[in-house]
């Protein structure tokens, strides 16, 4: 008799509260290059969301399990697999559709990566999609420059609380933007030099007074739409501006000219895709940021953990916009 796990299982598209089903689920079993491990924690990240949505550039076939990034203890390996062991705790990505809110997940060799033994599970399980994203972003799509002025949208985010970090590790002077009091004080609390609250505050107007009219070297944008339209009003002559994602739920048309008129970059960041293009930079990434976990440079906050039960709950809450640091599920 085939054994079974508790698994939260997509059964048609739309918002995670609605669609989100608790089932007996099969077992699953590990491909020749796949490991299956026990879940420790898993972050719920705003790609979960997409995916509940059917809006992801990444469609899997009904049902499957969201959970992008998770902690966990190697139970089982594939054929083939030869630099991981079973007992070991790792972290990395899911391989869809076993994903991470469930007891148990597989993962693929080349995205799972030993955990830092200086962070507990939850902050293990928060260390890749995020904080990978920002030091591609700031280190190899641009070169940040100790000196330098990083402005963060959606500073208390997933992404941008790992911006803030990275950017404090580089030795850049960081400006947050977040949305109220309570991601304010968190964006201060993670190093940030300078906090706007944009329900009260005018971004634009802050990152030129601040600069002394220069305006922001890098911008750091996951939200898109207006966010990066008024982003173009502050950025430095010969500045970057990163195109991390759309979470505002607009893209945006870029203007050109105005890129031209005014010298500034406008650069592409889709992490994912060196996971197959590049791994070798994706594990010399990984490398680097367990050393910057193990000085005390970077830990993930983690706000919140929620059990089995909470899991619909706690996703939708990062869908509506509703928390602050990191939420992760630990079974």
């Amino acid at each position: 008799m085939q054994s079974t796990m508790k698994a939260w299982s997509v059964t048609s598209l739309g918002e995670p509260k609605d669609v989100l089903q608790l089932v007996d689920a099969p077992t699953p079993e590990p491909g020749p290059r796949q490991v299956l491990v026990r879940v420790l924690a898993s972050a719920a990240n705003f790609p979960d969301v997409l995916l509940c949505r059917g809006l992801y550039q990444i469609k899997p076939e009904l049902p499957f399990t969201p959970g992008s990034e998770l902690c966990g203890e190697v139970v089982a390996v594939g054929s083939e697999v030869t630099r991981l062991a079973v007992g070991q705790r790792v972290l990395g990505l899911c391989a869809l559709p076993y994903g991470g809110f469930a007891e148990l997940a597989v993962m693929d060799e080349h995205t799972t990566y030993p955990a830092p033994a200086s962070l507990d599970d939850a902050q293990a399980a928060s260390l890749f999609i995020g904080y990978q994203t920002g030091w591609f972003s700031l280190h190899r799509r641009t070169v940040l420059q100790p000196g330098e002025t990083l402005l963060v949208h959606a500073a208390a985010g997933g992404v941008g609380s790992a911006a803030i970090q990275l950017g404090k590790a580089a030795g850049a002077r960081v400006i947050g933007v977040v949305g109220g009091p309570e991601k304010a004080e968190y964006a201060k609390q993670l190093g940030a030099d300078v906090v706007v609250d944009r329900r009260t505050e005018d971004f634009v107007a802050v990152v030129k007074d601040v600069t002394e009219g220069r305006g922001a070297d890098v911008v750091y944008d996951p939200v898109g739409g207006e966010t990066y339209q008024r982003s173009t009003k502050c950025v430095a002559f010969e500045g970057r501006i990163l195109v991390i994602g759309f979470a505002g739920g607009e893209i945006q048309s870029a203007a050109l000219n105005h890129a031209l008129v005014k010298n500034y970059s406008i650069i592409g960041v889709h992490w994912g895709l060196y996971n197959a293009q590049n791994p070798a930079a994706v594990a010399a990434c990984h490398d680097e940021l367990t050393r910057l976990a193990d000085v005390g440079a970077v830990r993930p906050f983690v706000s919140e953990t929620f059990g089995m039960a909470a899991v619909p709950t706690a996703v939708q809450r990062l869908a509506d916009g509703e928390t602050v640091g990191r939420l992760v599920f630990r079974p």
